[in-house]
């Protein structure tokens, strides 16, 4: 019988279900795996940053508007999270069962809906997962590209698929030429344009079509005025050199100030 003690705190209440489904996911028999998007408080006072190499994209994230702001699925998502951070191994042993189930076999897995791999020991504990779980396939896009290249580039499980994507703070180290990279555009015909191939139909095709994926911008009109017409690594790329250029302009004026005057015997007279 449950105890009543009023000085013992409430049991912590874990998510019945960890992977889910949207419409747009379902229509393709795409799981999800939602941590709340970028930066923010949980229920009971601690902050979080669940996507540390953000950079544009924080301004115009699709998962800080519309039903992602509604007070049961961020309650949702907050609480996947507080699984994470209060109980890793826990929350992996739960995964695990939850995987376990045949109508993930043969399927998919976006890790992510919002969110990213915010730390190693988290990025460590999907790797389990998935390993352990060889017959179900999995994917993501990151913008946590010196942990990728760390931890999951020199030996990757075989059935993770993902694709880095702009518009974070670690966009100069992705290479176009080598590295499968999405980037959000302001439209599809600016991806037809730019030669990408679009994601739209499918999500999937991030992963399994062509190298250079473009992902159409959402249509919330305070986004495109933000956007601006560019695509995100352009808008990065902009931050960063208006960012370089203050550093550069702060250690001019720091290294150009006039050097502080040697004493001379008239001061010693004075």
């Amino acid at each position: 019988m449950p105890s009543c003690d009023p000085a013992r705190p409430d049991p912590v209440v874990r998510p019945r279900r960890l992977l889910t489904q949207n419409r747009q996911m379902r229509e393709i028999g795409v799981h999800n795996w939602t941590l709340p998007a970028w930066a923010g408080r949980l229920p009971d006072g601690r902050s979080y940053n669940t996507c540390p190499s953000a950079g544009v994209c924080r301004q115009v994230c699709y998962a800080l508007h519309g039903t992602y702001t509604w007070p049961a699925v961020r309650g949702k998502h907050h609480a996947n999270l507080a699984f994470v951070l209060d109980d890793l191994p826990g929350w992996e042993h739960a995964m695990l069962a939850e995987l376990a189930a045949t109508k993930f076999h043969g399927g998919w897995i976006r890790i992510h809906d919002a969110g990213d791999f915010f730390s190693d020991a988290y990025t460590h504990a999907w790797l389990r997962i998935i390993r352990a779980r060889p017959d179900v396939n999995f994917y993501c896009y990151t913008k946590e590209v010196d942990r990728f290249r760390r931890l999951v580039e020199p030996d990757p499980p075989p059935n993770l698929l993902w694709v880095y994507s702009y518009g974070g703070t670690q966009d100069h180290a992705l290479n176009p030429a080598v590295d499968r990279v999405a980037d959000v555009f302001p439209d599809s015909q600016a991806i037809t344009d730019a030669g990408w191939d679009s994601q739209e139909a499918s999500d999937l095709l991030a992963v399994l079509g062509p190298r250079l994926v473009g992902v159409p911008a959402n249509r919330i009109p305070h986004f495109l005025r933000r956007l601006h017409g560019r695509r995100f690594s352009e808008w990065q790329a902009e931050v960063d050199t208006a960012r370089r250029a203050r550093r550069h302009g702060s250690v001019r004026s720091i290294s150009s100030a006039p050097a502080a005057r040697e004493p001379s015997a008239h001061d010693d007279a004075a």
